[in-house]
């Protein structure tokens, strides 16, 4: 049994804790976000028994949507409670996270025993392509705003009012942006299929692939309907333990929550990369990225009109449109070459603790 797998305590712990209604919000958020972290590592290992059957562009697609399913869960449990900026800050953890840290930790993993590794070079294009796409139309939200004299949301906010006309808008992009995604899974899974799951007739070796698809299939569904607990406990304790601990809702959003709603993509990509596949690799951490981007976010804000106080506006602050910008300009740079190494994966590193340390003093 995979060490991971004993985290699986502090699933039944935070339930009790929860049921006890225990005094200490810390001690409650900590042990959910632990009981998150076992189930996705069960996703992961489900997604990679599939992919080793499937290839790797059809195992990366169930990888980043079941991987992004406690994203999603948390993000809208905290709809539910109001917490749209923090439901924002999530979403821009997730892209910036996915884009840095997890393809940071698997190049420099998958780098160190090796000189370099390869992948797809038009895989990767397009799926940066569509991650830039994402990043221009999160973006124009704000620059109207701004234009028409107001202002973005402060850190530290619960949700803002920004009026029916940036709802609406918001509401158009997040239709197009549901478009351009259904396009793209046109574009790689039919149109273009052979450049994004070439056929790998290689074993890869490990307990996981030897999972049938009905096993891995019901370890998916048990996992996803224990994240899904785990994320409500979660978000109901996020407020009071930021407080306790003494740090702001938007550093616990942007990094905590999307750390751990997004723990299965870190496990997978990393444990892929080690094994020399690369393109499965780079499809599960920019994939992911432009899934949150194009599908998880225009979900949210299509929930926003239907659950919650209000609908949620997609303006972001002027942090996280720094951190989605230079993430997306570093994913472009370390992609477009198909090949990475140890170095590549240091300095995503590195610009992600750089954000980290922006995000914790702002």
């Amino acid at each position: 049994m995979r060490p991971v797998l004993f985290l699986g305590i502090f699933i039944p712990v935070a339930i009790g804790l929860e049921l006890a209604h225990v005094d200490s919000p810390v001690l409650v958020f900590g042990a959910a976000a632990l009981g998150v972290i076992p189930c996705a590592a069960v996703m992961g290992e489900a997604t990679e028994a599939i992919a080793a059957r499937t290839g790797p562009g059809i195992g990366g697609l169930l990888n980043v949507t079941f991987g992004n399913a406690p994203e999603l869960i948390i993000a809208f449990f905290a709809l539910l409670e109001g917490l749209q900026e923090v439901v924002k800050a999530s979403i821009v953890g997730s892209i910036i996270g996915n884009v840095l840290l997890v393809m940071g930790a698997a190049m420099f993993v998958g780098g160190l025993p090796r000189d370099k590794q390869t992948f797809s070079q038009t895989a990767a294009h397009a799926q940066s392509a569509m991650l830039t796409l994402a990043l221009a139309a999160l973006i124009f939200p704000a620059i109207f705003q701004l234009i028409h004299g107001g202002g973005l949301p402060g850190v530290g906010e619960d949700r803002v009012d920004f009026g029916s006309e940036l709802e609406k808008l918001s509401l158009g992009v997040g239709i197009v942006l549901l478009v351009s995604y259904v396009a793209g899974l046109i574009f790689s899974l039919k149109t273009h299929r052979a450049v994004f799951n070439p056929f790998e007739d290689e074993g890869e070796g490990g307990e996981a692939h030897h999972w049938s698809v009905k096993r891995a299939a019901l370890f998916l569904a048990l996992s996803a309907l224990a994240v899904g607990v785990m994320s409500e406990i979660l978000v109901g304790s996020i407020s009071d333990a930021a407080d306790e601990i003494g740090l702001s809702q938007f550093f616990v959003g942007v990094f905590v929550v999307a750390i751990v709603g997004n723990a299965a993509e870190h496990w997978v990509a990393v444990l892929v990369a080690a094994k020399d596949k690369m393109d499965l690799a780079v499809n599960i951490a920019i994939g992911s990225s432009a899934q949150i981007a194009l599908f998880v976010a225009p979900i949210l804000v299509l929930l926003s009109f239907v659950v919650g106080p209000d609908p949620m506006a997609l303006v972001f602050n002027g942090y996280e449109l720094g951190g989605l910008l230079f993430a997306v300009l570093i994913a472009n740079l370390v992609t477009q070459d198909g090949e990475s190494n140890w170095f590549e994966g240091v300095q995503l590193l590195a610009l992600y603790a750089v954000l980290g340390l922006v995000f914790y003093f702002a």
